[in-house]
């Protein structure tokens, strides 16, 4: 009898521990790649588990798309570039910004050696390609803008995000638009050598990038998770930060498909954007208020939005938790 009662308690007690872990979707902003590593190894260490989460990771069409699943509230959360999540806001999202990822901006412009664009004017009478919903796309025209290029002399395609690299290597356009932390992506399907690369931040548009997003709904029902969430993520960065190789076998061994060769140079140049003085002194993530209204100020001056944005409307400190960067 004792014995029964014993077991009924465990039986009992993993039940109630089970049902502890509130389910998390997370959204990325592309299939999963070496700059996602983070959200793995703090899954496989069970960072979001110890936080109550159960946390689902998803793969998206660019920024547009995962911006689209959380505001719809397909996902609690996801990835998207600032500037991205900024110009939804002028069109009724309810997303902001809660946290950053990358300090720095990565976008850029691929092309060929061959034909290369190595500056804003060689687009113009060029064809790019990109998903609509791509970082790259939606800020071409204040990329555009700032550097005088005419972008009525610049022609996008819309192709999927898997098929970018394809796209350049094989010479179906001249260009894509793409993070430079696909660098390694392009030169093994072209050749090393072989890629030229566009960095908008040499070019006068250093502004925010890769961010942490979350909608209304999640902000104001699922508070506490996604502040725990946040955190477990930062963490997830820390180690990444600390033990790339660990990382990327977590990753591999979680994403068998992963390329490791070439996805650990590419969350190299990730890491690259990170470490800098503002989160070395404020923690991983942390969002520096002038750095976004910046950023909000360029998109409204170059975007052609329906209405201006406020600042204080598209992001978010109340979930953040200082996690600080390794010695």
């Amino acid at each position: 009898m004792k014995r029964t009662v014993l077991a009924l308690a465990a039986l009992l007690t993993a039940s109630g521990s089970a049902s502890a872990q509130e389910k998390f979707t997370f959204a990325l902003n592309w299939f999963a790649v070496g700059d996602h590593a983070a959200y793995w190894v703090a899954l496989d260490k069970g960072y979001y588990k110890a936080k109550g989460l159960d946390v689902t990771l998803e793969n998206s069409k660019g920024s547009g798309d995962s911006i689209a699943k959380v505001d719809t509230g397909r996902a609690d959360a996801g990835l998207a570039d600032a500037a991205v999540v900024i110009a939804s806001n002028a069109r009724g999202t309810t997303v902001k910004t809660v946290g950053m990822v990358f300090d720095k901006t990565p976008l850029n412009i691929f092309s060929l050696k061959s034909n290369p664009l190595a500056k804003p004017k060689d687009l113009e009478g060029k064809t790019l390609g990109a998903p609509p919903g791509d970082s790259q796309r939606q800020m071409f025209p204040a990329f555009a803008k700032v550097n005088g290029i005419d972008a009525s002399k610049v022609s996008w395609v819309n192709i999927e995000p898997s098929a970018k690299i394809a796209a350049v290597a094989e010479k179906r356009m001249d260009g894509v638009g793409d993070y430079n932390t696909g660098l390694p992506l392009y030169e093994k399907a072209a050749g090393k050598g072989n890629v030229v690369m566009m960095p908008w931040a040499e070019f006068g548009f250093d502004m925010y990038s890769m961010s942490i997003m979350a909608s209304e709904k999640t902000m104001k029902e699922k508070s506490k998770q996604l502040k725990a969430f946040l955190e477990a993520s930062y963490m997830g960065w820390r180690d990444v930060m600390a033990d790339p190789t660990g990382s990327m076998a977590i990753m591999k061994k979680r994403v068998p498909e992963v390329d490791v060769e070439t996805m650990t140079p590419n969350m190299m140049i990730g890491l690259g954007l990170m470490k800098t003085e503002r989160y070395a002194k404020n923690g991983i993530g942390w969002i520096d208020e002038k750095k976004m209204c910046d950023s909000v100020d360029l998109v409204n001056t170059y975007m052609g939005l329906p209405k201006k944005v406020e600042c204080k409307d598209v992001y978010s400190k109340d979930f953040y938790t200082k996690v600080e960067m390794p010695k």
